[in-house]
């Protein structure tokens, strides 16, 4: 046999790509026998051999022998004198195998044989792989940072594969360098032509809910049920847990001794602010809970509407907002309810709107946004705390309280 380049690869592609021996005879076949169609019309009375392991091949043509000027089917026929110069005994009738040389298929045919063969063999691997990270999404899973785009980290794993973080799927405080391993959890497996996009994220909340089986004993081995997780990612994240064990404190657990447990996830997310909660099927208590570390007076549950009326005193209101209204919103994600909040003896306060005639809208805006919308609520704070929540000016909130005395108070 020639010892032809196709036939030295044979080997080299079932060691570099991981095949195994049926998987490669299955492709080598394929891939002969289009080579033989289009070549001779037919394969079906061919027989090919092979050895992948010594890269050995061999192709032999089956015909049938006639009386010289009777072939009708060249390829499945051959003439009585053509048939004796192979064996000089053959007789009309009986059967015929002849090798077929690879170079009787020419020279632009094995060419194209390559081509077809290396083509093959990278549809399999990426059918491969794509299977494999379909099973893969919604597991953490590292990989070191390979070069870094403007829209996206590329990253290798051990085996050479190619994982992207897109821009959206990094923390905002996320910072990268060549070779920096990176967590995070296969999102999606995306076909985009024949090669698979291998999309990773750690943004998304089933993120920080592996991260909790990952660092969690409890968590692992099913003693603690994550029950929800909703975050602003980089900023805040609420963490619902229960236990069906009763001597198992379930918040106790997963935050440990001084944060000492929930210390590595926090770290791991940018000093993503954690908040885990006790679950519970009492869902007053539960909105209560989720609305920690303010301390709630009432709640009013709305079930038709999913709505759920806060009341609060004045000096919690801003606690159960949060900053930026992160806690708030946080709180209604994870209990699945629109949470409306009042303060104690708001019949008696009046809106900041109210004075919209003297008050820029941007300024009451900005002041909304520390959970400060009545007057009552803005003259019970210090003006030193004021500046360090908000992005007004010292002159700008004692000019908004002075308005509000002359206004409010008389």
């Amino acid at each position: 046999m020639e010892n032809l380049a196709l036939i030295d690869s044979f080997s080299e592609f079932k060691d570099d790509k991981l095949i195994d021996r049926v998987t490669l005879m299955a492709i080598l076949e394929d891939v002969f026998r289009n080579a033989l169609k289009k070549k001779f019309g037919d394969d079906d009375n061919f027989d090919i051999i092979i050895n992948p392991d010594k890269g050995d091949l061999e192709i032999w043509r089956n015909r049938v022998v006639v009386a010289d000027g009777e072939v009708e089917e060249p390829n499945q026929e051959i003439s009585l004198s053509e048939a004796r110069k192979i064996e000089p005994d053959f007789e009309v009738g009986e059967d015929v195998s002849e090798e077929v040389k690879l170079i009787d298929l020419g020279r632009r045919a094995i060419l194209a044989l390559r081509q077809n063969l290396i083509s093959k063999i990278h549809e399999h691997d990426n059918t491969n792989l794509y299977k494999q990270f379909k099973d893969l999404i919604g597991d953490i899973y590292t990989a070191e940072v390979h070069h870094i785009r403007h829209r996206a980290v590329i990253l290798l794993d051990d085996e050479g594969n190619e994982i992207i973080l897109p821009k959206e799927k990094q923390i905002p405080s996320d910072f990268f360098r060549k070779g920096d391993n990176v967590r995070g959890v296969i999102e999606n497996v995306e076909l985009k032509g024949s090669k698979p996009a291998i999309i990773m994220s750690r943004t998304s909340p089933l993120f920080l809910e592996k991260l909790f089986e990952q660092e969690i004993p409890e968590v692992f081995d099913g003693l603690i049920t994550v029950k929800n997780v909703v975050r602003i990612p980089g900023e805040k994240a609420k963490v619902a847990v229960d236990s069906y064990d009763d001597r198992i404190d379930p918040v106790g657990a997963c935050v440990g001794m001084k944060g000492s447990r929930i210390h590595g996830i926090v770290r791991e997310l940018g000093n993503e602010n954690i908040d885990v909660i006790n679950y519970t099927t009492n869902l007053q208590l539960f909105i209560t809970r989720a609305l920690s570390p303010a301390k709630v007076t009432s709640v009013k549950i709305d079930e038709e509407n999913k709505r759920a009326e806060v009341i609060l005193k004045p000096e919690e209101v801003s606690k159960a907002i949060g900053r930026g209204g992160h806690n708030i919103r946080l709180a209604g994600q994870l209990t699945g309810y629109e949470i409306d909040v009042f303060r104690e003896g708001a019949e008696e306060d009046v809106e900041l709107t109210e004075f919209s005639d003297e008050i820029d809208a941007w300024i009451i805006e900005e002041l909304s946004k520390v959970g400060l919308d009545t007057a009552k609520s803005v003259l019970e704070q210090d003006v030193e705390d004021l500046v360090k929540r908000t992005d007004l000016e010292e002159e700008t909130i004692n000019e908004v309280i002075r308005i509000l005395r002359e206004e409010f108070e008389e």
